[in-house]
């Protein structure tokens, strides 16, 4: 079954902006139609006239107006096909523009179980499919639909008899073009999806050039990457079988009407029932019959993508976060409180995984340096990334500003809860345009004065070109420490009353880490902080300690308490080492 309906619910919003230039296209359409059918006529009034012993002097203003007809019928046919592609590809770009809006306010947990390929296959892949259908669907469904119509119609003026045997065949080959369609959309739905799967591979591949290189593992992505291809391939042949069906069924309908035109126009000649140009106007039409035929032909070809496209589309605009929002509450400005009330998190509880986190409460008061401990895997960055609102807890709830995380309007949660980990995500862009995530309304002085703030004025002077230092993706252009740095740029610029240190100071190379330690003193100055680390020196800063074992709070108290009680776990970790005890 065409999903027309899915097809014009989907795209029905993205058409408004662009109303005017369709009706537009519309009109030159019919235009372009009219005349199309009217050429033919002037052949067959020539013709006629030629036989029938007329003047050149009468035939000459036919041929000029056939000619006259044609050029401009061509010049309207471009004109069409550029507002086609114009509206087309303006709607689906917004289409790409809302899809991925959407991805981005998705949850964690969908974005750690789709790879980057296959997002960017399903957003502009399918989109793109999408979009070529729709650029050519007004100017060749449409138009060629309208234009079949009439070109039937005149055969009937000419010729009932040759009327209704076209018509017929015309009407059981679209009825069989339909019935393939239906058939054949499955089909290219799994190539959709095998694509998908393809792109997500080389992306992930991509990324870890280095690792696979270091591991001596080609060999096995190679063999993972033939047999993603050798899945893909009898489904490339199953859909280019059901293009070969819908094409033997044109071409069939193409040879059955030209025989029945040559039969039935030399018999209707020979009788006297049509006139030599008749029998030439009746041919005529059946040839410019086939071409809208071929070019509808090849749009359920690209409709059958399509019907597969609208189906991800729409199960991907379909797809919720689990994050719930149910009001947009605000924070103040300054430091806010941090609660967790008997929080339990598992990332995929429904598969039976084991829990992270269970039962965790504590209660960090605004203004207070929180450092949080525990053994790799005791659920520390799990804490980090319920504190932004990342995931969300099977059980219990987190509060910032003594308002749950869901009540806090997600803008304004992500602005004043901040987190920098040791992995920090550089654009290939310039030190400004990675500073302020392409935000042109933040100014250079605003920069420069946050930089000072963080007495970062020494890292500034070492890039080459200063905020204009262009960066690459990844981690390139930058040292750990420098990229550090940045981050904590990052966060001063938003002014949070919340920071999340997790781990980020874990990887500091030694030119930089002066300078990383007065611009952690600088970002935790009145804010609530969680220090995530395993170095001694890190949570010497900290006013308070928690500690994390097998998902569970085993103690929370203030630090110089907890250091000076030789039975607190806490003054247990220091004086066996607190790295190697943790590690």
């Amino acid at each position: 079954m065409i999903p027309v309906r899915a097809y014009f619910r989907l795209f029905s919003g993205y058409l408004k902006p662009h109303r005017p230039k369709a009706v537009l296209l519309a009109g030159i359409m019919l235009v372009a139609i009219v005349l199309q059918l009217v050429n033919p006529q002037l052949i067959k009034q020539f013709i006629d006239g030629a036989t029938g012993g007329k003047p050149a002097s009468d035939l000459i203003p036919i041929a000029i107006a056939f000619m006259a007809v044609a050029v401009v019928h061509q010049m309207l046919f471009v004109w069409a096909t550029f507002l086609a592609e114009q509206i087309g590809w303006s709607a689906t770009n917004q289409l790409r523009t809302d899809l991925t809006d959407h991805v981005l306010h998705l949850d964690m947990g969908f974005h750690k179980g789709t790879s980057p390929g296959e997002l960017i296959e399903r957003i502009d892949g399918d989109v793109t499919a999408l979009s070529n259908f729709f650029s050519s669907m007004m100017i060749k469904v449409i138009g060629n639909g309208v234009l079949l119509v009439g070109i039937l119609t005149l055969i009937w003026v000419e010729s009932w008899i040759v009327g209704f045997v076209i018509t017929a065949l015309t009407t059981l080959t679209f009825l069989g073009l339909f019935r393939l369609h239906g058939i054949t959309v499955p089909w290219h739905r799994d190539i959709r999806a095998s694509s998908a799967v393809m792109y997500g591979f080389i992306g992930e591949q991509v990324d870890g050039t280095e690792d696979i290189e270091s591991s001596g593992a080609t060999d096995f992505m190679l063999s993972r990457f033939d047999s993603i291809q050798r899945e893909w391939l009898p489904q490339i042949v199953r859909g280019w079988t059901g293009w070969a069906m819908m094409w033997i069924a044109s071409m069939a309908l193409y040879f059955l009407s030209i025989t029945v035109v040559y039969v039935a126009g030399a018999w209707l000649f020979g009788i006297g029932t049509l006139t030599l140009g008749s029998v030439y106007l009746v041919f005529q039409y059946v040839e410019m019959a086939n071409n809208p035929i071929e070019q509808i032909r090849e749009e359920l070809i690209d409709l059958q993508k399509a019907g597969a496209s609208i189906e991800r589309v729409e199960s991907l605009f379909a797809h919720e976060s689990a994050l719930s929002q149910r009001a947009e509450g605000h924070l103040g400005d300054g430091p806010l409180r941090l609660r967790f009330d008997h929080v339990t998190f598992a990332y995929d509880d429904e598969a039976g995984h084991d829990l992270v986190l269970e039962d965790v409460s504590f209660d960090i008061a605004p203004g207070r340096v929180v450092g949080l401990l525990g053994r790799t895997g005791s659920g520390k960055s799990t804490i980090a990334r319920l504190a932004t609102h990342l995931y969300e807890p099977q059980e219990g709830e987190v509060r910032v500003g003594g308002l749950a995380t869901w009540d806090i309007d997600m803008v304004e949660l992500r602005r004043k809860v901040a987190m920098v980990t040791q992995d920090v995500q550089l654009f290939r862009a310039t030190i400004r345009d990675n500073l302020t995530f392409f935000d042109s309304a933040v100014s250079d002085a605003t920069l420069l004065d946050v930089i000072h703030r963080l007495e970062l004025d020494e890292w500034l002077a070492s890039l080459p070109e200063g905020l204009d230092t262009m960066l690459q993706s990844g981690s390139g252009g930058l040292s750990a420490g420098q990229a550090q740095l940045l981050a904590f740029t990052r966060v001063f610029l938003r002014n949070p009353g919340v920071v999340v240190l997790d781990e980020a100071s874990s990887r500091l190379d030694p030119a930089t880490e002066a300078l990383i330690e007065r611009a952690v003193d600088h970002l935790l100055e009145g804010r609530t902080a969680i220090l995530i680390a395993h170095r001694l020196d890190t949570v010497a800063r900290a006013d308070d300690i928690i500690i994390l074992d097998n998902g569970r709070v085993i103690e929370f108290g203030e630090r110089t308490s907890l250091q000076n009680n030789p039975e607190s776990r806490f003054s247990q970790l220091l004086a066996a080492g607190m790295e190697e005890a943790l590690a």
